[in-house]
């Protein structure tokens, strides 16, 4: 079964990796999510990750009317926004827990606002119409 790791940020949370946080404190991060993949990819239960971009680069596009209207980001009323999302393949929704726990390790300077509330979501992907439970 495929199950999606989505994980949360702000734009305060990415502002101040780009620029609060120490060039060893980035680097820190950036080899945990490295060797995080590196593990899924090993296991075999590794099948997409990507991060995204700022909220700042966000486009919300919704209906008024029937004609389109178009946002541009960040968003005042969102506090968190995706970040970026892990696919993984595994056995069961027990293992796809166990392997976003890990997340929760996940280095941050001591004191900054990342460390604090930390916390990915996980959802069953659905391969057909019929196991969207509606």
């Amino acid at each position: 079964m495929k199950y999606m790791i989505m994980m949360f940020g702000s734009q305060k949370d990415l502002a101040d990796i780009g620029g609060a946080w120490s060039a060893d404190e980035v680097k820190a991060l950036h080899e945990f999510m490295a060797k995080w993949n590196n593990d899924l990819v090993e296991s075999g239960e590794f099948v997409d990750a990507q991060g995204l971009s700022q909220p700042a680069h966000a486009r919300r596009v919704s209906l008024r009317d029937g004609a389109p209207v178009v946002t541009d980001g960040p968003y005042a009323e969102t506090q968190e926004v995706l970040v970026g999302y892990t696919t993984v393949d595994c056995a069961s929704y027990d293992r796809a827990t166990e392997i976003a726990a890990q997340l929760a390790n996940t280095p941050h300077p001591e004191g900054s606002d990342l460390g604090r509330d930390w916390y990915v979501d996980i959802r069953p992907c659905a391969d057909s119409f019929e196991e969207l439970e509606l």
